[in-house]
């Protein structure tokens, strides 16, 4: 029974992990042009809407490879929560450029360094997310 609560935890926990990165990556990407957008008064439902597939594309590309690194933080109890910050950025990078994400260090304008922070800050808020509702009680199914 303890093992199913806390698998149905983890899937909880992934889910808003997935929000809080899809509200970052939005409010992140808006960013730059947020003085242009806001004299034209952009309506809240479209930020909603944004996050709503933004938080299902996220949730689709990252699912495999996030529940890899979850079963791992249960089987080892890593309940760590800078251990899980640095593996939702580092995913967040590795699935966006590949394995090979250093090599994009910035384009000739420097327009892909502010992509980079924007995706490892949504990584690493989706991170502390599952860490806060699930990842600090990792492994404790085992005892």
């Amino acid at each position: 029974m303890a093992i199913l609560v806390r698998v149905l935890m983890a899937i909880l926990a992934y889910v808003l992990a997935c929000v809080a990165a899809a509200i970052v990556l939005t409010i992140g990407t808006l960013t730059p042009q947020w003085d242009q957008l806001a004299p034209n008064g952009i309506p809240s439902v479209v930020l909603w809407l944004a996050v709503g597939v933004s938080t299902a594309v996220i949730g689709a590309v990252a699912m495999l490879p996030s529940f890899l690194i979850i079963a791992l933080a249960e089987g080892f109890a890593w309940r760590s929560v800078i251990l899980y910050g640095v593996l939702g950025g580092v995913l967040a990078l590795a699935l966006t450029y590949g394995i090979d994400f250093a090599g994009y260090a910035r384009g000739a304008d420097g327009m892909f360094a502010h992509e980079r922070e924007v995706l490892a800050a949504s990584g690493i808020a989706g991170g502390l997310v599952y860490w806060a509702f699930a990842g600090r009680k990792a492994g404790s199914w085992k005892w």
